[in-house]
């Protein structure tokens, strides 16, 4: 007994800290795996920045010295102009064919990818291999630049706007079927139980139970995709793929710097005014599909 209570004295003067940390001290026990494997990362990320500082021979010193250089360009390129009305009214045009470029290649690839995204869902299509396969094709597609599909449709159709709107629906295509099947298999069970329940089939699971659901964050990442394709669009132009890249390209190699000026400008201004009106519309569809929400 006299042994007992000295045990109880005991354990009653351990801390409490203390107590459950004897209690349970695979719990508190340090281990040095983790800790070992963060500074094993940490120095392979540190020894990788500084190697590829090294390889590309970067230099700050050069950096510095380039402002120079730059400072003389922008020189130059001011005032910007477009030396005549009729140059600048073709260089507009082309800016439009810019944005048409971006709005049909983005609207083909969502139209295209919609039904495929439902396939590569895991609540909507029950085959494994099919719904393998897509998604399988979508990574492949995804995994090449736009830029390397506009070069791809250049020389299939030949130069023009044509080869930009076909490579904007084919890279956004890949874009598309993944962020609708990650969006698609989120959908809450509920609205699906209460069509099946009524009686209907797949079809009606699908129409009524999970495309009311995802068609507001769905038309949310298309127009956040037109907005990136504006600019990328710029970009097609420049390897012939049309719109005011071809005429940029042009400007710069013929070293006509206060075109090049006035190019960007317009690029610029074109790519506030649709980042304005996408952004509006996304907040215009997102408060709605709230207000909808909030009454169900």
């Amino acid at each position: 007994m006299m042994a007992l209570a000295d045990a109880t004295r005991a354990r009653a003067s351990i801390p409490l800290d203390s107590a459950i940390a004897l209690r349970h001290p695979a719990v508190f026990q340090r281990r040095l795996s983790p800790l070992l494997l963060r500074l094993a990362l940490f120095s392979g990320f540190a020894g990788l920045f500084v190697c590829a500082i090294y390889r590309l021979d970067l230099s700050v010193l050069r950096t510095l010295q380039g402002f120079g250089a730059l400072i003389h360009f922008v020189s130059l390129m001011l005032p910007p102009s477009a030396s005549t009305w009729g140059k600048f009214f073709v260089y507009l045009h082309a800016l439009g064919e810019t944005v048409a470029i971006a709005f049909l290649g983005t609207l083909i690839a969502a139209l295209i990818a919609l039904p495929c995204g439902f396939l590569a869902s895991r609540n909507v299509m029950p085959i494994g291999v099919l719904r393998f396969f897509t998604r399988r094709v979508s990574d492949v597609v995804r995994g090449i630049d736009q830029l390397i599909w506009a070069l791809i449709w250049v020389g299939i159709v030949g130069l023009g706007p044509m080869a930009g709107v076909l490579a904007v629906a084919t890279s956004d295509f890949g874009t598309f079927v993944k962020i609708f099947s990650e969006a698609i298999e989120t959908a809450d069970r509920k609205p699906v139980e209460g069509v099946m329940s009524s009686g209907g089939d797949r079809l009606q699971v699908i129409r009524f139970g999970i495309v009311p659901q995802v068609l507001p964050v769905l038309a949310g990442q298309v127009l956040y995709l037109f907005e990136s394709n504006t600019r990328s669009s710029t970009i097609i132009g420049i390897v012939g793929a049309g719109g005011i890249g071809l005429h940029l390209s042009e400007q710069i190699r013929t070293l006509e710097w206060q075109h090049v000026s006035l190019l960007i400008i317009m690029i610029l201004v074109a790519v506030a005014l649709t980042d304005a009106i996408a952004s509006r519309l996304r907040r215009s569809i997102s408060g709605r599909a709230g207000e909808l929400a909030t009454t169900r």
